[in-house]
């Protein structure tokens, strides 16, 4: 009958401190992908609104904004009395829900 050694190793130290950089590097791939439909689906007229967009990750929140800071930007967005709504941001945020949860589990190493 064979002897064998078994050593059980517990990584659980190294793998709950590598997670927030996983989840950061996850949320600037999110908010990149987010931002450039964002700009994809931006109305252009002078292309101010559409250079304005930008992303910012808050890892305290672990969440990734989209925005603008033009101020006519929400009229654009939800329209007006006069003016038919253009969502731009909306969609960039909600139509690519698979692409943003694939960027998530490539970051945190699942392959499945």
């Amino acid at each position: 009958m064979a002897n064998f050694d078994v050593s059980i190793t517990d990584n659980t130290d190294e793998v709950k401190n590598a997670l927030p950089q996983q989840i950061e590097r996850a949320l600037i791939a999110i908010g990149a992908v987010a931002e450039g439909r964002a700009k994809q689906y931006c109305p252009v007229d002078t292309g101010r609104l559409r250079n304005s967009i930008t992303n910012v990750v808050e890892m305290s929140e672990q969440a990734v904004y989209i925005g603008t800071n033009v101020e006519y930007a929400a009229f654009v967005e939800l329209g007006t009395s006069r003016m038919a709504p253009r969502p731009y941001l909306r969609p960039a945020a909600t139509e690519h829900t698979e692409e943003y949860r694939q960027l998530l589990e490539s970051a945190l190493g699942d392959d499945t």
